[in-house]
């Protein structure tokens, strides 16, 4: 029986590991890949996180986790395949046993969704982004692409364009999702091209990106775009699957709760990208592992734990 167990070990998962260890609560980590960090893993450089500027993602998120480890928590590598609520206590079912705990906290993550082009994988980190406010200032000056058409692609388009030289923003539709007022902003900047009715089929460059093959989708032609770098706002999934119909979520599959990190289960809290936010970013999911203790504190001396 643990006091708490969280599960997921990216940035929110690591930072309630610390936090939890240092309310004094016996705590287990619980992370189904071999390596904690979650996405920051995959981020080559990470340029706006407070007093670590151009750290490298992989070395940050090793950081995070000898910070955990520094302060006692325990970590097993598991699949957690379900959560039961049984009043005082949490059961938190994997694939290799049941356990037990006081409090829970949620800290899944989210996927971003994927192209599935060519090159796509082998240039993640080379030049291929998910995330233009985390990695856009790499590109200054230079000519990108951002792939999709609602809200987020739009702003991230907006955003590129201050810096880089030129953005093609590539749709497959001739018109955007995005909020009229996005798109004004964006038909308004002198650096931006669109790219209508067009699908990415290949992604290509040696070690970098160097260009994007774009086929129309109306005549079948193709066209090959000289870019450094490509930004997929294809949207974001949250890794909640396994909680679905045993806490609140919203339409997206992002688990209902703000930010006292309380979920629709009482003992149960979610932090980092799988809960509903404004802003997901590293240093937010941070901030939500310790607002998450504060709760789990609070929670326990109303009941009999």
């Amino acid at each position: 029986m643990y006091d708490l167990v969280i599960i997921g070990s990216g940035p929110a998962g690591l930072g309630a590991a610390v936090y939890g260890r240092r309310a004094g609560f016996k705590t287990l980590v619980l992370e189904q890949n071999p390596m904690s960090g979650g996405q920051v893993l995959n981020t080559y450089e990470v340029d706006n996180y407070l007093g670590l500027p151009g750290i490298n993602g992989f070395d940050m998120g090793m950081k995070f986790r000898e910070h955990a480890d520094k302060m006692g928590a325990e970590f097993r590598e598991a699949m957690v395949l379900g959560l039961e609520d049984q009043g005082d206590r949490k059961l938190i079912k994997t694939e290799k046993e049941d356990i037990e705990a006081a409090a829970v906290i949620i800290a899944t993550g989210a996927s971003h969704r994927k192209l599935g082009a060519p090159g796509e994988e082998e240039l993640s980190g080379m030049g291929v982004s998910y995330c233009a406010t985390c990695d856009g200032a790499f590109f200054r000056g230079m000519d990108v692409a951002v792939i999709g058409g609602g809200d987020v692609a739009v702003e991230d388009a907006v955003f590129l364009a201050r810096t880089s030289r030129k953005v093609y923003v590539v749709h497959r539709r001739d018109s955007l999702r995005a909020a009229k007022v996005l798109q004004d902003r964006l038909f308004e900047l002198p650096n931006v091209e669109m790219c209508w009715d067009s699908q990415v089929t290949e992604i290509k460059g040696d070690n970098q990106v160097e260009s994007l093959i774009l086929e129309n989708k109306k005549d079948g032609s193709k066209k090959e775009l000289s870019v450094q770098g490509v930004f997929v706002a294809v949207g974001i999934a949250p890794n909640s699957e396994v909680f679905r119909g045993v806490l609140d979520m919203d339409e997206a599959g992002y688990i209902r709760a703000g930010e006292d990190c309380k979920t629709s289960m009482p003992g149960v809290f979610a932090v980092g990208d799988v809960r509903t936010k404004k802003l997901r970013q590293i240093v937010t999911a941070v901030a939500d592992g310790a607002n998450a203790v504060t709760s789990v504190e609070e929670y326990f001396l109303h009941t009999s734990h």
